[in-house]
């Protein structure tokens, strides 16, 4: 939507307008694709600002009628109220829903639903005007491009960052050069689109903070122990010069204090000073949405306290955990995640819980999703566009890919080997059913041994061994003679109990 300047009727980034045009889904959105097929709010944003991209700059008609018969079929959506919503989802929906509507574009839905979502904006605006707190006035920079000339862009500009940047915010920052030109956010726009464009760009300290937190409560951080002591570093790095993208975040300095401290880091809580009391708390943006990711990361935080002295930390631990309760008290949302973690960790301070526990209950309730929802989302799947027959085999697939490639890569590191025969194998019998080719016995047992797959299942053990297996025991005789016997009698007995099912069905 940010035209070049000086050239109205020329889109600033066309590479981002030629992405549009190639990466829309088969239902007619753009936007992340969920394992579930489920539409969110999230999708229905994203979709209208490609629609409304498209619109603006006269082309794709056709990706522009299959978007707007998406988002008609599930505008409904946009109006329930208990379903997850991006940060401030009824302001900058329903001004692309009035801008769509000044542009010429109709939506496929009744009127009413229409007015629904504009009444839903005019009620937070008319909130926002009887708040006068500082935390409302971020709130506001930070959906400014649901805004629009309702601000005052000369106080939104005093939230930019040393980068160029509105919150990270791809969205925000664009909303600045539409309607108040900025060199350094055009200057930061361009670095991330030459890049990528996810919701926060850089994918920030508090992404990869996020990625730590979830292999330590899995248990499965010393595998990546290198990766993680890389983050820590960097971060510790910006936690000494108090660099912006730890100090402006409550939730990513909650966090840095928390893993560093726990890995031997010398951190003071000083850092965290800006909301020891809960009315500093509520003047940040997180305790104007009165998140509740947020204050559970304070109280979290609060419980690493190494001397009786660190009376910070006691403060925010106070706080923080009788908000915690009171939400968890008052909200009707116990059964999400969130909530089962706030419950937990109310109840168990990490000190005094079993960590093999721990980790299995983690496992559990782990909730791929657990991040804060921010405007939008986006995230690379080199599948996302692939037909599945069903619902069932489109799970199994990712089920088997993930665990394939999570698998041999440990095991590739170990023994610099890999599974390639075994995948050209199945992919071999794959060809051979798409040709209706019939293979003579010998190219089919020739196959079936290793496609039956005990490589993975039985061999697995001896490429875990710490040692490293040499070749020559890997390539001795013996050794594959007895695997290849092991595997005809199983592809055998397998054949055998697969026709004596099948073959009454067809007989």
């Amino acid at each position: 939507m940010v035209p070049l300047p000086g050239s109205p009727q020329v889109p600033c980034f066309q590479q981002c307008v030629e992405w549009i045009l190639q990466n829309q889904q088969r239902n007619g959105s753009w936007g992340l694709n969920h394992l579930d097929s489920t539409v969110n709010k999230d999708l229905l944003s994203s979709t209208l600002a490609c629609v409304l991209a498209l619109k603006k700059w006269s082309v794709g008609r056709e990706h522009i009628r299959r978007g707007l018969h998406f988002i008609g079929s599930n505008f409904t959506l946009a109006m329930d109220e208990q379903t997850a919503s991006p940060i401030g989802f009824n302001i900058t929906f329903a001004a692309m829903v009035s801008l769509a509507i000044e542009m010429g574009l109709e939506f496929p839905v009744r009127q009413a639903h229409v007015d629904g979502i504009l009444h839903f904006r005019d009620m937070e605006l008319e909130r926002l005007v009887r708040d006068k707190s500082y935390g409302r006035e971020a709130y506001m920079a930070y959906v400014a491009e649901g805004l629009g000339n309702l601000l005052d862009w000369n106080e939104v500009m005093k939230f930019q960052r040393k980068n160029g940047s509105l919150f990270n915010s791809p969205s925000s920052t664009a909303a600045a050069l539409v309607y108040n030109y900025d060199d350094k956010a055009l200057q930061y726009l361009n670095f991330l689109v030459s890049r990528f464009v996810p919701t926060v760009y850089p994918t920030s300290i508090y992404c990869q903070l996020l990625m730590v937190d979830s292999l330590e409560k899995m248990g499965i951080s010393q595998h990546f122990y290198n990766e993680i002591k890389g983050i820590l570093d960097v971060t510790y790095s910006l936690w000494l010069q108090r660099d912006e993208e730890i100090t402006l975040d409550v939730t990513t300095s909650a966090m840095a204090f928390r893993h560093l401290r726990m890995n031997g880091y010398d951190v003071s809580p000083d850092q965290l000073s800006h909301v020891v009391e809960i009315s500093n708390f509520r003047n940040s943006l997180q305790g104007y949405l009165n998140d509740t990711k947020s204050i559970l990361e304070l109280y979290k935080a609060s419980k690493v306290s190494v001397s009786e002295n660190e009376f910070l930390l006691d403060d925010i631990a106070y706080w923080s955990g009788s908000l915690l309760t009171e939400k968890f008290l008052s909200d009707g949302g116990k059964t999400r995640p969130i909530f089962r973690e706030v419950e937990y960790t109310l109840k168990f301070p990490f000190y005094a819980t079993m960590e093999r526990l721990d980790h299995k209950r983690n496992i559990e309730y782990f909730d791929a999703r657990g991040s804060q929802m921010l405007k939008t989302e986006y995230v690379w799947d080199e599948h996302s566009k692939d037909d599945f027959y069903s619902e069932q085999v489109k799970i199994l697939f990712y089920a088997t890919y993930t665990t394939v490639n999570q698998l041999g890569t440990m095991a590739s590191e170990v023994q610099n080997r890999d599974w390639l025969q075994l995948l050209r194998s199945m992919m071999t019998e794959a060809e051979w059913r798409m040709r209706r080719y019939v293979p003579t016995v010998e190219e089919y047992m020739s196959n079936a041994v290793v496609s039956f797959a005990l490589g993975p299942i039985v061999l697995i053990a001896l490429y875990f061994v710490k040692k490293r297996l040499l070749g020559s025991i890997v390539n001795d005789c013996e050794y594959n003679a007895l695997f290849r016997l092991m595997s005809t009698c199983g592809r055998l007995l397998n054949d055998i109990q697969g026709f004596e099912v099948f073959w009454p069905l067809y007989a």
